[in-house]
């Protein structure tokens, strides 16, 4: 898979409301992570609906689970995090110029 590809499902995992406001939380809450019930109680979010979106976020790389006993800890993907933003700026402010474009004049 190429990079943009990775970088497409990223960006499209985060497209969805829920999913992005899930991601942002595991962001504000650092390495510790939260587990998933504390995720649903923050945000008000049904357990299965939770889940799926969870499982989006776990697809696209951009969130980590780790079980710890009877839990399930969430944590965001710096590191994914990262690569998106990179992948996002890594040209900004080059220019662009239009390939074959000839003067109408």
């Amino acid at each position: 898979m190429t990079a943009t590809s990775s970088h497409a499902r990223a960006l499209a995992a985060l497209g969805h409301d829920a999913r992005l406001a899930i991601f942002r939380l595991l962001v504000k809450a650092g390495e510790e992570g939260l587990r998933v019930s504390d995720i649903g109680a923050h945000l008000g979010i049904a357990p299965s609906t939770l889940a799926h979106h969870l499982s989006a976020l776990v697809d696209a790389g951009l969130v980590l689970q780790e079980r710890q006993g009877r839990e399930v800890f969430n944590r965001a993907n710096y590191q994914q995090m990262q690569s998106v933003i990179s992948f996002l700026t890594s040209e900004c402010c080059e220019g662009v110029s239009l390939k074959g474009s000839e003067d109408a004049a």
